[in-house]
Protein backbone atom coordinates (compact mmCIF):
# COMPACT_ATOMS: atom_id res chain seq x y z
CA UNK A 1 0.00 0.00 0.00
CA UNK A 2 1.07 3.06 -0.85
CA UNK A 3 2.27 5.96 2.31
CA UNK A 4 1.78 9.54 2.27
CA UNK A 5 5.30 11.12 3.32
CA UNK A 6 5.91 14.24 5.67
CA UNK A 7 9.44 15.84 5.08
CA UNK A 8 10.69 18.04 7.93
CA UNK A 9 14.22 19.66 7.86
CA UNK A 10 15.22 18.32 4.40
CA UNK A 11 17.81 20.47 2.42
CA UNK A 12 17.37 18.77 -1.16
CA UNK A 13 15.25 15.71 -2.75
CA UNK A 14 16.46 14.55 -5.79
CA UNK A 15 15.99 11.36 -8.13
CA UNK A 16 18.77 8.24 -7.92
CA UNK A 17 17.40 5.18 -9.91
CA UNK A 18 13.55 4.70 -8.91
CA UNK A 19 14.26 6.24 -5.56
CA UNK A 20 13.95 9.78 -3.97
CA UNK A 21 16.76 10.53 -2.27
CA UNK A 22 16.24 13.42 0.33
CA UNK A 23 19.61 15.22 2.03
CA UNK A 24 18.60 16.72 5.56
CA UNK A 25 20.15 19.83 6.74
CA UNK A 26 22.00 17.50 9.39
CA UNK A 27 23.59 15.13 6.36
CA UNK A 28 22.02 12.43 6.72
CA UNK A 29 20.19 10.92 3.86
CA UNK A 30 17.04 9.21 3.36
CA UNK A 31 16.14 7.35 0.18
CA UNK A 32 12.23 6.29 -0.62
CA UNK A 33 11.03 4.18 -3.49
CA UNK A 34 8.84 6.06 -5.82
CA UNK A 35 7.05 3.10 -5.87
CA UNK A 36 5.89 3.25 -2.50
CA UNK A 37 4.46 7.14 -2.82
CA UNK A 38 1.13 8.21 -2.61
CA UNK A 39 1.75 12.00 -1.60
CA UNK A 40 4.43 13.93 -0.41
CA UNK A 41 4.55 16.54 1.91
CA UNK A 42 7.03 19.13 1.91
CA UNK A 43 6.99 21.13 5.42
CA UNK A 44 9.88 23.15 4.70
CA UNK A 45 11.97 25.35 1.41
CA UNK A 46 14.38 23.17 0.11
CA UNK A 47 15.48 22.43 -3.60
CA UNK A 48 14.40 19.94 -6.11
CA UNK A 49 15.30 19.16 -9.98
CA UNK A 50 13.08 19.25 -12.67
CA UNK A 51 14.36 15.65 -13.14
CA UNK A 52 12.73 14.62 -9.86
CA UNK A 53 9.71 16.44 -11.25
CA UNK A 54 9.26 14.61 -14.65
CA UNK A 55 9.86 11.03 -12.07
CA UNK A 56 6.90 12.25 -9.74
CA UNK A 57 4.65 13.21 -13.00
CA UNK A 58 5.50 9.93 -14.29
CA UNK A 59 4.04 8.00 -11.34
CA UNK A 60 1.55 10.02 -10.27
CA UNK A 61 2.84 11.19 -7.04
CA UNK A 62 1.10 14.45 -5.78
CA UNK A 63 3.62 16.91 -3.92
CA UNK A 64 2.02 19.79 -1.45
CA UNK A 65 4.05 22.60 -0.54
CA UNK A 66 4.15 24.48 3.22
CA UNK A 67 6.29 27.39 4.25
CA UNK A 68 8.31 27.51 6.97
CA UNK A 69 5.16 28.61 9.16
CA UNK A 70 3.13 25.97 8.20
CA UNK A 71 1.55 27.45 5.47
CA UNK A 72 0.11 26.30 2.37
CA UNK A 73 1.76 27.46 -0.70
CA UNK A 74 0.67 25.04 -3.04
CA UNK A 75 0.73 21.53 -5.11
CA UNK A 76 2.36 19.77 -7.67
CA UNK A 77 0.04 17.84 -9.62
CA UNK A 78 0.70 15.30 -11.97
CA UNK A 79 -0.32 15.72 -15.41
CA UNK A 80 -3.86 14.63 -15.44
CA UNK A 81 -4.41 11.29 -17.35
CA UNK A 82 -8.38 11.10 -16.70
CA UNK A 83 -9.08 13.75 -18.96
CA UNK A 84 -12.67 14.07 -20.24
CA UNK A 85 -13.76 17.16 -22.39
CA UNK A 86 -17.37 15.78 -21.84
CA UNK A 87 -17.11 15.94 -18.26
CA UNK A 88 -15.65 19.37 -18.26
CA UNK A 89 -17.97 20.85 -20.36
CA UNK A 90 -21.29 19.17 -17.87
CA UNK A 91 -18.78 21.13 -15.05
CA UNK A 92 -18.68 24.38 -16.29
CA UNK A 93 -22.57 24.08 -17.47
CA UNK A 94 -23.57 23.35 -13.53
CA UNK A 95 -21.70 26.45 -12.32
CA UNK A 96 -22.96 28.96 -15.33
CA UNK A 97 -26.55 27.64 -14.54
CA UNK A 98 -27.40 29.50 -11.74
CA UNK A 99 -29.98 27.07 -10.71
CA UNK A 100 -27.25 23.82 -10.82
CA UNK A 101 -24.58 25.65 -8.83
CA UNK A 102 -26.91 27.04 -5.94
CA UNK A 103 -28.11 23.11 -5.76
CA UNK A 104 -24.69 21.98 -5.53
CA UNK A 105 -23.37 24.86 -3.46
CA UNK A 106 -26.42 24.24 -1.08
CA UNK A 107 -26.01 20.71 -0.49
CA UNK A 108 -22.40 21.42 0.55
CA UNK A 109 -23.28 23.61 3.06
CA UNK A 110 -26.14 21.32 4.19
CA UNK A 111 -23.66 18.77 4.74
CA UNK A 112 -21.32 20.61 6.34
CA UNK A 113 -23.41 22.18 9.22
CA UNK A 114 -25.12 18.55 9.26
CA UNK A 115 -21.13 17.67 10.39
CA UNK A 116 -21.09 20.41 12.50
CA UNK A 117 -24.03 19.99 14.47
CA UNK A 118 -23.14 16.36 14.91
CA UNK A 119 -19.52 17.52 16.71
CA UNK A 120 -21.67 19.71 18.98
CA UNK A 121 -24.21 16.55 19.54
CA UNK A 122 -20.91 14.37 20.24
CA UNK A 123 -19.24 16.93 22.75
CA UNK A 124 -22.94 17.58 24.02
CA UNK A 125 -23.24 13.94 25.10
CA UNK A 126 -20.74 14.02 27.27
CA UNK A 127 -21.30 16.21 29.15
CA UNK A 128 -20.44 19.77 27.68
CA UNK A 129 -22.96 22.03 27.33
CA UNK A 130 -23.30 22.95 23.68
CA UNK A 131 -27.01 22.84 23.32
CA UNK A 132 -27.26 26.89 23.14
CA UNK A 133 -25.30 26.60 19.68
CA UNK A 134 -26.83 23.47 18.62
CA UNK A 135 -29.96 25.32 18.78
CA UNK A 136 -29.03 28.04 16.55
CA UNK A 137 -27.15 25.99 14.00
CA UNK A 138 -30.36 24.12 13.23
CA UNK A 139 -32.32 27.46 12.98
CA UNK A 140 -29.70 28.76 10.91
CA UNK A 141 -29.40 25.54 8.75
CA UNK A 142 -33.11 25.75 8.16
CA UNK A 143 -32.52 29.14 6.25
CA UNK A 144 -30.83 27.39 3.43
CA UNK A 145 -32.97 25.96 1.45
CA UNK A 146 -34.68 29.91 1.09
CA UNK A 147 -31.77 31.93 -0.46
CA UNK A 148 -31.33 32.75 -3.61
CA UNK A 149 -27.64 33.71 -4.01
CA UNK A 150 -24.52 32.63 -3.65
CA UNK A 151 -23.58 35.33 -1.48
CA UNK A 152 -26.26 34.68 0.62
CA UNK A 153 -25.48 31.43 1.12
CA UNK A 154 -22.15 32.08 2.40
CA UNK A 155 -23.31 34.52 4.95
CA UNK A 156 -25.44 31.73 6.50
CA UNK A 157 -22.17 29.66 6.63
CA UNK A 158 -20.21 32.06 8.26
CA UNK A 159 -23.35 32.48 10.70
CA UNK A 160 -23.14 28.83 11.28
CA UNK A 161 -19.40 28.64 11.81
CA UNK A 162 -19.36 31.97 14.11
CA UNK A 163 -22.06 29.77 16.46
CA UNK A 164 -20.02 26.66 16.63
CA UNK A 165 -16.55 28.50 17.54
CA UNK A 166 -18.87 29.78 19.99
CA UNK A 167 -18.77 26.53 21.76
CA UNK A 168 -15.16 25.68 21.37
CA UNK A 169 -13.94 27.10 24.78
CA UNK A 170 -16.91 24.51 26.06
CA UNK A 171 -15.77 21.68 24.37
CA UNK A 172 -11.87 22.41 24.69
CA UNK A 173 -10.54 21.84 28.07
CA UNK A 174 -7.18 23.85 28.01
CA UNK A 175 -7.72 27.40 28.71
CA UNK A 176 -7.35 29.06 25.20
CA UNK A 177 -9.25 32.60 25.19
CA UNK A 178 -10.71 31.79 22.16
CA UNK A 179 -13.32 34.26 20.56
CA UNK A 180 -12.97 34.15 16.42
CA UNK A 181 -11.47 32.92 13.77
CA UNK A 182 -8.54 35.18 12.66
CA UNK A 183 -6.35 33.76 9.74
CA UNK A 184 -3.46 36.01 9.67
CA UNK A 185 -1.31 35.90 11.86
CA UNK A 186 -3.14 33.68 13.57
CA UNK A 187 -3.76 35.30 17.30
CA UNK A 188 -4.09 31.90 19.72
CA UNK A 189 -3.37 28.13 19.86
CA UNK A 190 -6.92 27.32 18.35
CA UNK A 191 -6.50 29.89 15.20
CA UNK A 192 -2.97 28.61 14.36
CA UNK A 193 -4.31 24.94 14.55
CA UNK A 194 -7.41 25.88 12.22
CA UNK A 195 -5.38 26.80 9.33
CA UNK A 196 -2.70 24.18 9.64
CA UNK A 197 -5.22 21.10 9.97
CA UNK A 198 -7.62 22.88 7.28
CA UNK A 199 -4.76 22.91 4.85
CA UNK A 200 -3.80 19.37 5.43
CA UNK A 201 -7.39 18.42 4.73
CA UNK A 202 -7.72 20.86 1.30
CA UNK A 203 -4.47 18.84 0.61
CA UNK A 204 -6.14 15.87 0.41
CA UNK A 205 -9.03 17.13 -1.22
CA UNK A 206 -6.55 18.14 -3.88
CA UNK A 207 -5.37 14.86 -4.12
CA UNK A 208 -8.42 13.16 -4.35
CA UNK A 209 -9.87 15.11 -7.28
CA UNK A 210 -6.87 14.74 -9.30
CA UNK A 211 -7.73 10.97 -9.00
CA UNK A 212 -10.99 11.59 -11.30
CA UNK A 213 -11.81 13.44 -14.27
CA UNK A 214 -12.95 16.88 -12.25
CA UNK A 215 -11.45 20.02 -12.95
CA UNK A 216 -10.29 21.14 -9.41
CA UNK A 217 -10.55 25.04 -10.61
CA UNK A 218 -14.12 24.73 -11.60
CA UNK A 219 -16.13 25.02 -8.14
CA UNK A 220 -20.00 26.18 -7.19
CA UNK A 221 -19.79 27.40 -3.35
CA UNK A 222 -16.82 29.36 -3.55
CA UNK A 223 -15.85 31.59 -6.97
CA UNK A 224 -13.51 30.14 -9.18
CA UNK A 225 -10.40 31.83 -9.37
CA UNK A 226 -6.51 32.02 -11.21
CA UNK A 227 -4.74 31.15 -7.54
CA UNK A 228 -6.26 28.34 -5.95
CA UNK A 229 -8.09 24.72 -6.32
CA UNK A 230 -11.49 26.44 -5.51
CA UNK A 231 -13.72 23.10 -6.16
CA UNK A 232 -11.70 21.40 -3.32
CA UNK A 233 -12.00 24.52 -0.99
CA UNK A 234 -16.15 23.18 -1.66
CA UNK A 235 -15.05 19.74 -0.68
CA UNK A 236 -13.05 20.46 2.40
CA UNK A 237 -15.96 22.27 4.01
CA UNK A 238 -17.95 19.11 4.54
CA UNK A 239 -15.21 17.09 5.70
CA UNK A 240 -13.47 19.99 8.19
CA UNK A 241 -15.92 18.88 11.44
CA UNK A 242 -14.98 15.57 10.85
CA UNK A 243 -10.89 15.68 10.00
CA UNK A 244 -9.83 18.69 11.06
CA UNK A 245 -12.33 19.90 14.14
CA UNK A 246 -12.28 16.61 16.11
CA UNK A 247 -8.89 16.05 15.71
CA UNK A 248 -8.50 19.30 16.88
CA UNK A 249 -10.51 18.83 19.83
CA UNK A 250 -8.47 15.39 20.58
CA UNK A 251 -5.11 17.11 20.12
CA UNK A 252 -5.87 19.54 22.76
CA UNK A 253 -7.93 17.72 25.34
CA UNK A 254 -5.01 14.97 25.25
CA UNK A 255 -2.57 17.92 26.21
CA UNK A 256 -0.45 16.40 22.88
CA UNK A 257 -1.11 20.07 22.18
CA UNK A 258 -0.21 22.46 24.81
CA UNK A 259 1.70 26.02 25.24
CA UNK A 260 4.66 24.55 24.70
CA UNK A 261 4.01 23.25 21.12
CA UNK A 262 4.31 27.02 19.99
CA UNK A 263 6.83 29.73 19.61
CA UNK A 264 6.11 33.31 18.98
CA UNK A 265 7.33 35.45 16.16
CA UNK A 266 6.38 38.77 14.01
CA UNK A 267 4.29 36.29 11.84
CA UNK A 268 2.50 35.37 14.84
CA UNK A 269 2.37 32.03 16.69
CA UNK A 270 4.54 29.19 14.79
CA UNK A 271 4.10 25.51 15.52
CA UNK A 272 7.68 23.46 16.66
CA UNK A 273 8.73 21.46 14.49
CA UNK A 274 8.22 18.39 17.15
CA UNK A 275 4.31 19.65 17.25
CA UNK A 276 4.00 19.82 13.44
CA UNK A 277 5.63 15.87 13.05
CA UNK A 278 2.81 15.15 16.20
CA UNK A 279 -0.17 16.81 14.45
CA UNK A 280 0.45 15.48 10.72
CA UNK A 281 1.21 11.98 12.02
CA UNK A 282 -2.24 11.70 14.20
CA UNK A 283 -3.99 13.00 10.94
CA UNK A 284 -2.43 10.77 8.41
CA UNK A 285 -4.01 7.94 11.63
CA UNK A 286 -6.65 9.41 11.07
CA UNK A 287 -7.73 9.40 7.78
CA UNK A 288 -6.77 5.54 7.87
CA UNK A 289 -9.46 5.35 10.25
CA UNK A 290 -12.03 3.47 8.48
CA UNK A 291 -15.87 2.90 9.56
CA UNK A 292 -18.63 0.60 7.92
CA UNK A 293 -20.31 2.76 5.13
CA UNK A 294 -24.13 2.46 5.80
CA UNK A 295 -24.35 2.24 1.83
CA UNK A 296 -21.72 0.41 0.35
CA UNK A 297 -21.41 -2.34 3.69
CA UNK A 298 -18.16 -2.61 3.71
CA UNK A 299 -15.45 -0.88 5.43
CA UNK A 300 -14.19 2.40 4.08
CA UNK A 301 -11.57 4.77 5.45
CA UNK A 302 -12.09 8.05 5.96
CA UNK A 303 -9.78 9.35 2.86
CA UNK A 304 -12.18 7.31 0.91
CA UNK A 305 -14.89 9.22 2.12
CA UNK A 306 -13.10 12.29 0.48
CA UNK A 307 -13.10 10.56 -3.15
CA UNK A 308 -16.58 8.57 -3.18
CA UNK A 309 -17.77 12.32 -2.03
CA UNK A 310 -15.97 13.77 -5.27
CA UNK A 311 -17.37 10.91 -7.66
CA UNK A 312 -20.89 11.71 -6.27
CA UNK A 313 -20.19 14.97 -7.73
CA UNK A 314 -19.38 13.42 -11.28
CA UNK A 315 -22.32 10.96 -10.92
CA UNK A 316 -24.40 14.41 -10.65
CA UNK A 317 -22.91 16.51 -13.26
CA UNK A 318 -23.58 13.60 -15.74
CA UNK A 319 -27.06 12.90 -15.20
CA UNK A 320 -26.75 9.53 -13.06
CA UNK A 321 -27.38 10.71 -9.76
CA UNK A 322 -28.73 13.60 -7.38
CA UNK A 323 -25.94 14.96 -5.43
CA UNK A 324 -26.10 15.05 -1.54
CA UNK A 325 -23.30 16.32 0.60
CA UNK A 326 -22.15 13.42 3.06
CA UNK A 327 -23.00 14.04 7.31
CA UNK A 328 -21.75 11.80 9.53
CA UNK A 329 -24.19 9.30 10.78
CA UNK A 330 -22.26 7.83 13.83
Amino acid sequence: MKECYYLYSVNSIKQKDKTIECTFFDGKKRSLPIENIDELYIMNEMNMTTKLLHLLGRYGVTVHFFDYYENYTGSFCPRESKLSGYLLVKQVSAYTNHEQRMYIAKNIIKAASGNIYRNLRYYNSRGKDCKNAMQQIQSLSKQIDNVTEINQLMGIEGNIRREYYSAWNIIIDQNIDFKKRVYYPPDNMINSLISFVNHLVYSKTVSAIYKTQLNPTVSYLHQPSTHRYSLALDISEIFKPLLADRLIFSLLNRNQITDDSFMTTLNGLRLTKKASQTISQAFEDKVKTTIQHKDLKKKVSYQELIKLEVNKLVKYLIGEKDYTGFEIWW
